[in-house]
């Protein structure tokens, strides 16, 4: 192997560097959406549990009116039972009587039930607001910490892109253009290390797809200074030897 392979291994180096670097500036950003989804989640939340308490403050606002419908009922039949004449008149009239009040029992019931949901609803709507109120003092630390470890990162991100581009500039065009597309491809692993098949003196396998390297194209390494591709997953080969 001669310098330009040499150099496409330190290349590699830098690459992984800055690739890590961009990564970890991802996550620090990436914390900051996170907390942000939250808070967003939990005021969906609410937005939901209103509606709920909504539709149940209608709900027992059609049931009072029913009861009170039932209550002018109750009075009417309490009137015409004084009113009877008759005992035949005066049991109908108790037994409607009766029948009515058990179905204004259970009409108060629903209401009440119904009262006791809006309640807990209503109270849970506050503990989703305490809860967003904690949320967005944390989102304002989780930002503040952000800001300044993205500075750290994108100050260290300008420094190794730097190096790489100075490296890049002792590296024929051609083999740079090589290392773009393979990095593109393989997620920044554009040069991979052949690995000797253990056991075996002349088995050579693509550290990358780990599928077999013909032993030529590794003597091919040992003597030129030729880029060579696997021929499975075209990453380009170097030999191990020459790496730390």
């Amino acid at each position: 192997m001669g310098p330009v392979l040499n150099r496409l291994i330190e290349l590699q180096k830098v690459e992984n560097c800055l690739r890590d670097a961009r990564a970890q500036l991802a996550r620090c950003r990436r914390s900051v959406i996170v907390e942000e989804n939250l808070i967003r989640s939990l005021q969906n939340a609410i937005e939901a549990k209103k509606e709920e308490i909504q539709l149940t403050k209608v709900q027992c606002n059609r049931l009072e009116l029913d009861l009170k419908t039932k209550d002018d009922e109750t009075t009417k039949l309490r009137a015409a039972l004084n009113a009877s004449k008759t005992n035949k008149e005066y049991a109908a009239l108790l037994t409607q009587l009766n029948t009515t009040r058990a179905d204004n029992s259970k009409v108060e019931t629903q209401v009440l039930d119904l009262m006791k949901d809006i309640e807990a609803d209503e109270a849970e709507c506050n503990g989703l607001r305490e809860k967003i109120d904690k949320q967005k003092q944390k989102l304002e630390d989780t930002r503040t910490k952000a800001e300044q470890e993205a500075k750290n990162h994108e100050a260290a991100i300008e420094k190794i892109q730097k190096e790489w581009n100075e490296l890049a500039k002792t590296i024929p065009s051609k083999a740079i253009n090589i290392f773009k597309r393979v990095a593109e491809t393989y997620d920044g692993q554009a040069v991979v290390i052949v690995e000797e098949q253990e056991g075996k003196t002349t088995a050579y396998s693509c550290g990358g797809c780990f599928m077999n390297i013909a032993a030529e194209l590794v003597n091919v390494l040992m003597t030129r200074d030729d880029i060579i591709r696997c021929p499975n997953c075209t990453r380009i080969i170097v030999l191990g030897n020459v790496q730390e």
